[in-house]
């Protein structure tokens, strides 16, 4: 029997997992591919770690060059996360003729363009399913199951932090911060969770789902993002009487004048199934001309489902799928549909805007004008009349209330410039929270 040699950079805690597999479940993979597949060599920085694994000694090492010095390992598995040294030891190892499985996505959304040429000028390839949404294979179902048809659009919830988040804050009522500690504890977050809740996790991977599903290479730094810090338990309570829940989306949609690409807090209709995915799972919505709307949901990180989706690259890879694939994508092209991005400013769609207003008459006359000089329709309006905290007793000015609005579709450009108006005025204190509104 042909045997397979592999090799593992970095035993965290997805490593881990992976090593796991390949030393406890040899028998089912070499079931699924034909070959005997072997852990040949384990490469980590900090060899002393205590792990919920033994590996023999002779496995590992903490030198890279014995993974490239040796010729008989033709897969390489990357996991240490991070830009650099990954960068590095992935193109080496495309550079020495070996084989790539990475679940790195900021390495891919930023220096894809150079991994995909490599691999392609080597021969060799580079699989990422795990990349992107954990143990949900959605990256391999648009590259192959769905690949008969072209997409129109991607909704998604593809960060299992920033989900939990909303959650809590939505289910329990907790503020931010207490829902922001609660997902450390649980280990949800990171001890930063910076990149989760400002968005850049999520556009980064929106990057690689829009590379698989429309053909465009974009810098994933160039696509607009909101985050969720501006969120408060407020804001669940009035989406509610809208009959909304709030997610972070990322999105990804076709239209006659381009690509529509964002990351922002988007109110999203309860009968939606998008609405109901909640806690760190993560979900996408992708729909097809030819297949309609198709619905994915499942864990989104964590050791065994991350694990999982590696291990499903590697079989992929030791079979010959992943060459098939990574040939049909064309990843190193620059655009390979001739589909343009659309400027961020052209893109149209609805919104959900709470701010602060003093209660006298003429307040909503002077707001609703600054729409209107913008070309910006009100579509729904909830006032919650101010209150005395001494007394209780309404007030008729220079109360602040609390004023809701949604809007039908405006242009972005259009709102911007609305929402540094309105925040210009007198009337409206401080600044104004914007959430995107689907329907």
């Amino acid at each position: 029997m042909n045997t397979v040699n592999v090799a593992l950079i970095g035993l965290g805690t997805i490593g881990t997992g992976v090593a796991r597999i390949l030393s406890e479940y040899a028998d089912r993979i070499t079931d699924a591919v034909g070959s005997r597949v072997v852990l040949a060599k384990v490469c980590d920085k900090d060899l002393s770690r205590e792990r919920d694994i033994t590996l023999p000694a002779e496995m590992l090492t903490d030198d890279f060059e014995r993974i490239l010095d040796d010729p008989s390992i033709s897969i390489v598995i990357e996991l240490i996360g991070g830009l650099e040294p990954a960068r590095t030891m992935v193109l080496r190892s495309l550079q020495n003729g070996k084989n790539v499985i990475t679940a790195n996505k900021a390495l891919l959304a930023q220096h894809g363009a150079e991994l995909f040429d490599t691999a392609k000028k080597h021969g060799v390839t580079i699989a990422f399913e795990a990349a992107v949404c954990g143990g949900i294979p959605i990256l391999g179902t648009l590259a192959t199951s769905l690949q008969a048809n072209r997409f129109q659009s991607i909704h998604a919830i593809v960060n299992g932090t920033s989900n939990f988040i909303l959650s809590q804050m939505d289910e329990a009522g907790t503020n931010y911060q207490d829902a922001v500690n609660e997902a450390r504890r649980l280990g949800f977050a990171e001890a930063d969770p910076t990149m989760d809740v400002d968005g850049t996790d999520a556009v980064q991977k929106l990057a690689i789902l829009a590379r698989i599903a429309f053909g465009v290479r974009v810098d994933w730094k160039t696509i607009p993002r909101t985050g969720i810090e501006a969120i408060e338990a407020i804001d669940f309570r009035y989406a509610r009487e809208l009959g909304y829940k709030i997610k972070l989306l990322a999105v990804a949609a076709s239209t006659a004048t381009g690509l529509e690409l964002h990351v922002s807090p988007t109110l999203v209709r309860e009968t939606n199934p998008l609405a109901r995915v909640d806690n760190a799972f993560n979900a996408v919505r992708v729909t097809g001309d030819c297949v309609g709307p198709v619905f994915f949901q499942g864990l989104g990180a964590g050791r065994m489902p991350t694990a999982s989706a590696v291990l499903g690259d590697l079989i992929a890879t030791v079979l010959g799928r992943t060459a098939i694939t990574f040939k049909a994508l064309e990843l190193w092209e620059e655009n390979r549909n001739g589909i343009a991005v659309k400027d961020p400013r052209e893109v149209r769609g609805k919104s959900f805007l709470r701010m602060r207003a003093v209660d006298k008459p003429g307040v909503l006359h002077e707001i609703s004008g600054v729409f209107g000089r913008h070309g910006i329709s009100i579509a729904s309006m909830i006032q919650h009349a101010g209150e005395n905290r001494a007394t209780g007793e309404h007030q008729e000015v220079k109360t602040p209330v609390s004023l809701i609005l949604t809007t039908h579709d405006a242009r972005e450009g259009d709102m911007r410039h609305a929402i540094d108006e309105l925040e210009r005025l007198d009337c409206v204190y401080g600044k104004i929270v914007r959430i995107g509104l689907l329907d």
